[in-house]
């Protein structure tokens, strides 16, 4: 092993960069970036290629095509720093994914700013994935600046600006570039134990929308076609989906039809959350609920089905789980275990792996309640799971 990524000789290292961290950390909490704000994503996109580019990274912007139903979302950033080890020379190109965007509304951020309390910071998105970008910030140039460490071919940041929403925009970028890679690592924060993500369940986001035809409901009811009836058999047939096949899971959690009640309906919309664990069960569930859109309860109504955001299964493999082995390896080395486990929800690592680039999650620091209010981060993981991070980089890149 190269003395130079020697996980004891790191750890003392990430201390240095605590204060940095904090710091970049409290600046990009207090920008609020919701997926569907813009302005306030390219304010984080700035703050983020500035950090960058100050430390000597070749940085490149991206504003993606804008999305149907969505139009223009924020950009995407990324990130470069090239080691002296090409591929033809062992060294491996090393992906690394984050996201600047959160779920919450413009305002959060001065309503609760970023703050700390005992060994817990607090604010938006401080977890969801603040924490995670810049721990892999600190990660790569703790390894290839403070350490001097370039056994690699190549590490690469993706920033990307709508992962909250399934990554419409960025998905043909985290694609190609997954592509090119010969390991992705997502910076997710880690589970509550510590643990790393090796599975996570394909999720997609279905959108039935159902035509029928208006009629007064008391003086001509006959004459209409009811398409809330419609909905419901829908609702009723979706539902009975759960349990047909292990780790499936279908929710019907939006319903609206019909403008008035005296009008019989004569439109109805559902939002259907389809999730699955293995990619064969989510294939023969997305199947079978575009059967059941097709399909009419109703004589007379129609209906379409599109899918609003989609991710298929992240699926644990030996290939992942090797890597989980030589990160608890470097963790050992620092002087805590390390195991990994699978998750319900989605994230960026879904496409990687898609793409077909062996994938690992959950390197950022320890937190919880995303999404919530009480969001928090865990400080006392942040030194540790940097030097974690920087030591698997340093194996995976040129030793692994």
């Amino acid at each position: 092993m190269d003395p130079r990524a020697d996980p004891a000789s790191l750890l003392p290292l990430a201390g240095g960069r605590y204060g940095g961290f904090m710091e970049t950390l409290e600046a990009t909490v207090n920008i609020d970036s919701g997926t569907l704000d813009p302005g306030g994503v390219n304010t984080m996109a700035d703050l983020v290629a500035d950090r960058l580019a100050g430390a000597g990274w070749d940085v490149e912007r991206i504003t993606p095509a804008p999305v149907e139903h969505h139009g223009q979302l924020g950009d995407a950033v990324i990130g470069r720093r090239a080691g002296n080890r090409p591929g033809d020379a062992g060294g491996r190109r090393i992906l690394l994914m984050a996201h600047m965007d959160t779920v919450f509304e413009r305002g959060t951020a001065a309503a609760r700013p970023f703050g700390v309390k005992g060994e817990r910071a607090f604010g938006p998105g401080v977890i969801d994935d603040k924490a995670g970008l810049v721990a892999g910030i600190e990660a790569v140039e703790l390894l290839a600046d403070d350490a001097a460490f370039d056994g690699f071919a190549e590490l690469v940041l993706l920033c990307s600006p709508d992962e909250e929403m399934g990554s419409p925009a960025s998905r043909p970028i985290i694609t190609a570039l997954a592509g090119q890679a010969d390991v992705a690592i997502g910076l997710e924060a880690a589970r509550r134990n510590g643990d790393l993500v090796t599975a996570r369940k394909g999720m997609a986001d279905l959108v039935i929308e159902v035509a029928g035809l208006a009629s007064h409901a008391g003086v001509a009811p006959d004459k209409g076609v009811n398409a809330a009836l419609e909905a419901a058999h829908k609702t009723v047939a979706l539902q009975a989906l759960n349990g047909r096949w292990p780790g499936v899971t279908v929710n019907v959690g939006v319903l609206v039809a019909g403008t008035r009640s005296n009008v019989v309906a004569d439109h109805a919309l559902l939002r259907v959350d389809l999730r699955a664990v293995t990619v064969a069960a989510f294939e023969l569930a997305r199947q079978e609920v575009e059967a059941i859109a097709a399909r009419s309860f109703v004589p007379g109504t129609t209906s379409t089905c599109r899918a609003s955001h989609l991710h298929t299964p992240m699926e644990r493999t030996a290939a992942n789980a090797a890597l989980v082995g030589v990160a608890a390896e470097v963790a050992a080395e620092l002087g805590f275990t390390l195991g990994d486990q699978a998750t319900g929800g989605c994230g960026d690592a879904n496409i990687s792996t898609a793409a077909g680039t062996v994938t690992i999650d959950g390197l950022g620091p320890v937190g919880g309640d995303a999404h919530a209010g009480t969001e928090w981060l865990d400080l006392e993981s942040v030194v540790p799971r940097t030097a974690l991070l920087a030591g698997l980089l340093a194996r995976l890149g040129g030793e692994g």
